[in-house]
């Protein structure tokens, strides 16, 4: 049976780019005969805030957005990211880094270091030599990152944007599964989640493509199957860059307000 998942952060209001994506995770679920889940990732306590989750359901219905199960909270399920962790801990597959992302950035000072959008390429700080494998309980207050394996080439065929290739080591470093504020990173909660609710079919934005190749590794090395993926092409506003939450006036809450009427 396909399952198909809606996934917003309260961060921020929703605004016409995440709708858009929606109504296609939407369309896909009911084409199917499948089921769709609602899933708040609500885990960035720093900017998750209680007036945007109370928003998010209202708006998202407002669009005219349905889902069968939920809303379930991630942070509601941090047993099955700590049960993860320990999984690859064991496995070796992970270790403790002690760099602050300032250190990260100032490391990567040459100018011939790629830097992948939002997060820079991991330099090997704290990557031990050999992999070690690890009985710990609980990851503590440190942050700890996934040994990717250098050089290899992680393929799959998108749904939407078709074959795509990345490589370990070039195109993305060593990433972050767990925060040393006690709380799993994004990559790993999506995994997990993706996996423990059965989800066949990821349908997000194309600015998501590189994370994918990323999560393909995380798949693989807990021993989960990976879903489908649907990577559909970012909305851009009047300047023709993608929306961003700041973007008020595009904000499904700011449409709602001035009594306009959904788009679909």
């Amino acid at each position: 049976m396909y399952r198909g998942r809606l996934a917003p952060s309260p961060t921020g209001f929703l605004h016409l780019g995440h709708a858009t994506t929606f109504h296609v995770a939407q369309r896909r679920a009911r084409a199917a005969g499948g089921a769709l889940v609602l899933r708040i990732e609500d885990l960035d306590r720093q900017r998750c805030k209680p007036e945007f989750e109370s928003a998010l359901c209202e708006d998202l219905k407002w669009a005219g957005l349905a889902w069968d199960e939920g809303p379930f909270r991630q942070t509601e399920r941090l047993t099955g990211y700590e049960a993860a962790w320990r999984q690859l801990a064991q496995a070796g597959a992970i270790y403790p880094c002690q760099c602050t992302r300032r250190d990260v950035t100032l490391a990567l000072s040459a100018p011939h270091v790629h830097e992948a959008e939002g997060e820079p390429l991991y330099p090997g700080t704290c990557r031990p030599p050999t992999i070690i494998a690890r009985a710990e309980s609980a990851p503590g207050a440190r942050n700890w990152r996934f040994r990717v394996p250098p050089g290899e080439e992680i393929r799959f065929l998108d749904a939407c944007a078709g074959e795509q290739s990345f490589v370990a080591g070039r195109d993305f470093g060593d990433f972050l599964i767990w925060r040393k504020d006690g709380w799993p990173a994004y990559h790993l909660a999506v995994v997990v989640d993706d996996a423990a609710m059965q989800i066949t079919e990821v349908v997000r934005g194309a600015d998501l493509l590189e994370a994918t190749a990323q999560q393909m590794l995380l798949y693989r090395a807990l021993g989960l199957r990976a879903p489908s993926f649907h990577h559909c092409p970012l909305v851009t506003g009047p300047d023709g860059r993608r929306l961003a939450k700041r973007a008020g006036a595009l904000s499904l809450r700011a449409q709602r307000e001035a009594g306009a009427r959904p788009a679909w």
